[in-house]
């Protein structure tokens, strides 16, 4: 089985991939222009993925919210929309390819198992190898993990700058199969960017810890690796990223045009002098026009407007 969809374009293919945890909030919304705005401007391709393969996590609704969203905001997909929740069999090639390559193996370590032996890394504990040779005995395989080696991944991101990162060191052997069965996001992803022939990834900052992973995966599947960038991740004032868990206040489908021009301003993106009276058509031509992504910072967050930082409207 073959995990290739993609069909002939060559050229520039971007995507946005919001997980249906619940409606689009300020800082999706800048994770999606950003990518759009990338895309239209090098006339390409932008592509639209819903990574619905936790269904814990998820909420009844979100899907449609989000793509009504997109929609009333102008933003137009290429093609057709991509479930992840679909193509669990692609997932499954995906393993047995690795486990034909001796690169994955069964881990029955539990959460508290490995927090007690393991040390502080970027992503969470560094697992410390323990079932890496064996589990031990008469213990049974809850996940599987990638065992990665101590060659220094390097990402030259877009907006980040060079990252250099040790996976032995600073991840240690990561989950592409997780204790309740399902496929683990690393994986997923990697295999749907390479399936969709993405060239190009732009997306927020809090995923920066993660690209090292991916592209390892990338390497060892033997697919081409995506050009990165990151945006600054948009922040409440305590430095929190903005979430359902800190009660990040929605997007206002009705406000498209005031919304936009917040987010090009968080991107620190030119506006026009007649911004607001201007038509969401025009606006959208004008931000694809004059997109710079050197002017946008390359911090891993920024503040967003106090408006955006709760989930009820201002007084």
């Amino acid at each position: 089985m073959t995990a290739d969809m993609h069909t002939g374009n060559d050229g520039y293919r971007g995507r946005f991939a919001p997980s249906p945890t619940g409606p689009l909030h300020f800082g999706s919304l800048v994770a999606a222009v950003g990518s759009y705005l990338d895309a239209r401007h090098h006339d390409g391709e932008w592509l639209l993925r819903i990574e619905d393969i936790d269904p814990p996590r998820e909420m009844p609704g979100a899907t449609q919210s989000i793509l009504q969203t997109l929609e009333r905001y102008g933003m137009q997909w290429d093609g057709p929309v991509i479930y992840q929740s679909q193509r669990t069999p692609y997932y499954e090639h995906a393993l047995e390819t690795l486990h034909r390559g001796g690169a994955i193996y069964g881990c029955a370590c539990t959460r508290s198992e490995i927090a007690d032996s393991a040390v502080a890394g970027d992503a969470g504990p560094v697992y410390p190898g323990t079932c890496r040779n064996g589990m031990p005995p008469g213990r049974k395989a809850r996940s599987l993990r990638i065992a990665v080696d101590d060659t220094p991944v390097i990402v030259d991101d877009r907006m980040q700058g060079r990252l250099q990162h040790s996976l032995q060191k600073q991840t240690g052997d990561f989950v592409v199969r997780r204790a309740d069965r399902l496929v683990a996001y690393q994986l997923a992803v990697v295999v749907d960017d390479a399936a969709q022939g993405i060239t190009h990834v732009v997306r927020g900052a809090d995923l920066l810890d993660s690209t090292p992973r991916q592209v390892y995966l990338q390497r060892l599947l033997g697919y081409t690796t995506p050009q990165y960038a990151h945006l600054p991740v948009a922040a409440n004032p305590d430095g929190e990223k903005l979430s359902k868990q800190t009660r990040a206040r929605h997007v206002d489908t009705g406000t498209p045009l005031d919304t936009l021009c917040a987010v090009l301003d968080f991107l620190r993106q030119p506006l026009p002098e007649d911004a607001q009276l201007a038509s969401l058509e025009e606006l959208w031509q004008w931000a694809i026009d004059h997109w710079t992504p050197a002017a946008v910072p390359g911090r891993r967050s920024l503040t967003a407007p106090a408006t955006w930082s709760i989930d009820t409207p201002p007084a």
